[in-house]
C-alpha cells in the first residue's frame, strides 16, 4: 500500500498532458478530486505565467504553479505573484557575454515581468508562442539585459539537447543554472540555485510541509532537481533517460494518463 501523501507536485508539458497539449477528461478529473478532499495539487512547470491559462481552461478549477524552472511561484485565483527569484541585469549581461563567446550563432531570449512577457533577438527562432502583445523583438543588443529576466533562453540551432545543455552549463559553471526540457536544442537558464525544487520546497515551507510528504511527477532533464528533492519521485514510462534514472516508480506514459492512474491508485480513487 502507497502512502498518501500530503501534497502532489507535477509536471506539465510532457508529464501531465499528452502531446497535443490536451488534459484528458480523466486526468482532470483525478487533479479535482483531489484539490477538493483537501490534498494541494501544485504544477511545477517551465513554462511562463502566460502559457498556463492553456491549461486552466481544461481543468475544474485553476491550480497554484511553479513557474519558469521554479524562479516563480504564481496564485492563479488571486493572479499574484507569490515569490519571483530573476535573474539581475548585470548578471545576465555577464551570462550572454560568456555564451557568445562559447557558442557561435548563438541566440538570446528573455522572459520578463515575471515570465508575463518575452522579449528576443530577431534571429531567435519562436515556435508556437506568437502573442504580439506580451512578446517582440529586441532593438539593440543592450535591451535583452535590460531588466531582471526570470529565465534566459538559448539557442544555436537545431543541436543535441543534452551535449548542448553541457557546453552551457560549463561556460556558465557557479553563475547560473543550465537545463533543458525538450528536445528542440534549447537550454534554460536561471538564477544559481533557482530549480524547480527551490520552488517547490518554498512553497511546502509556506504551506508547513515537508518534502519527504510530496509526491511529484516529471519527465525530462529539468525536473530532475525537484524529483531528487521530493519524498517519492515518479516518472512517466516516456521520461528522459536522466529521470527514469533517478525515479523511485515509473508509472504509464503522458499519452496513456500516467499521473491519473497513478493517482487513482494512491487515492483509492480507481
Amino acid at each position: 500500500m502507497r502512502e498518501v501523501p500530503r501534497l502532489v507536485a507535477t509536471d506539465i508539458d510532457g508529464t501531465l498532458i499528452d502531446d497535443d497539449r490536451v488534459v484528458s477528461p480523466r486526468t482532470a478529473g483525478v487533479l479535482q478530486r483531489i484539490s477538493a478532499a483537501g490534498t494541494p495539487v501544485v504544477l511545477v512547470t517551465g513554462r511562463p505565467i502566460r502559457w498556463l491559462q492553456l491549461v486552466y481552461d481544461q481543468l475544474a478549477a485553476p491550480l497554484p504553479a511553479i513557474c519558469a524552472n521554479g524562479a516563480v511561484v504564481y496564485d492563479p485565483v488571486a493572479d499574484e505573484v507569490l515569490r519571483a527569484d530573476p535573474l539581475a541585469p548585470e548578471l545576465l549581461a555577464e551570462v550572454a557575454r560568456r555564451l557568445r563567446a562559447e557558442v557561435p550563432g548563438v541566440s538570446f531570449a528573455v522572459e520578463i515581468v515575471d515570465s508575463r512577457q518575452m522579449r528576443h533577438e530577431a534571429h531567435y527562432p519562436l515556435r508556437w508562442d506568437a502573442d504580439a502583445e506580451a512578446i517582440r523583438a529586441i532593438e539593440s543588443p543592450e535591451e535583452l539585459h535590460s531588466v531582471p529576466a526570470v529565465k534566459l533562453l538559448a539557442r544555436a540551432g537545431e543541436q543535441d539537447p543534452d551535449a548542448f545543455v553541457r557546453v552551457v552549463a560549463g561556460a556558465l559553471q557557479g553563475l547560473a543554472e543550465a537545463t533543458h526540457s525538450s528536445y528542440s536544442g534549447l537550454v534554460e537558464i536561471s538564477a544559481a540555485g533557482v530549480t524547480k525544487a527551490a520552488g517547490l520546497a518554498w512553497y511546502c515551507a509556506r504551506l508547513g510541509i515537508d518534502e519527504r510528504d510530496v509526491l511529484a511527477f516529471g519527465d525530462m532533464p529539468n525536473d530532475v532537481p525537484m524529483l531528487t528533492w521530493a519524498g517519492r519521485a515518479v516518472a512517466v514510462a516516456n521520461a528522459h533517460p536522466a529521470v527514469l534514472e533517478i525515479a523511485d516508480e515509473v508509472t504509464a506514459a503522458n499519452s496513456a494518463d500516467g499521473v491519473a492512474a497513478y493517482l487513482e491508485q494512491v487515492f483509492g480513487l480507481a
